[in-house]
């Protein structure tokens, strides 16, 4: 399975301690130089820095397409990290592309890439038994105190599912 992420999912399941699910999901997440750089250069979050660095099972992949990218980048008006993912996952027919943004996302389904974000890979998690649904309980409890910008309709939606189906 060929999964790439964009930065905001995997910031995200860092700051819920989940990061380790994106291993026992697909075995191997690939990630963009501009979203490795995000994830990397800022020194305010060495730790989280350290924590990709850490993960064997994040892999840096190379985009040949910077024309393209800019292209995405200028008529779309997305960052770095998420224009590159997009042109990867269309160019390397990868499964599943990891974003979170909406913008990015509609970009994504235009371009018929299959995606999921933060939030689906929790409920794939549930689903395959890899965590209890307290745990997506007490994940989407540390987003809000986080002030992620997640829709609180979207959380409603998934904890709607996991109590539904106990």
């Amino acid at each position: 399975m060929i999964v790439i992420a964009d930065t905001s999912p995997l910031i995200t399941l860092m700051k819920v301690d989940k990061l380790y699910l994106l291993h026992e999901l697909f075995g191997e997440v690939s990630i963009p130089p501009a979203v490795y750089a995000e994830l990397t250069a800022n020194p305010a979050f060495a730790h989280e820095a350290q924590l990709i660095e850490d993960c064997h099972y994040i892999k840096m992949v190379k985009v040949d397409n910077p024309e393209q990218v800019n292209l995405v980048r200028r008529v779309a008006g997305l960052d770095l990290g998420e224009a590159e993912a997009i042109v990867y996952a269309y160019h390397h027919t990868v499964d599943l592309l990891l974003m979170d943004e909406a913008k990015g996302r509609q970009v994504a389904k235009n371009m018929n890439i299959p995606l999921t974000g933060s939030l689906g890979v929790l409920v794939k998690s549930y689903q395959r038994g890899l965590i209890e649904a307290n745990e997506v309980e007490v994940a989407l409890a540390k987003l809000r105190k986080a002030n992620r910008r997640i829709s609180e309709q979207l959380m409603r939606d998934v904890m709607a599912y996991i109590h539904s189906s106990k």
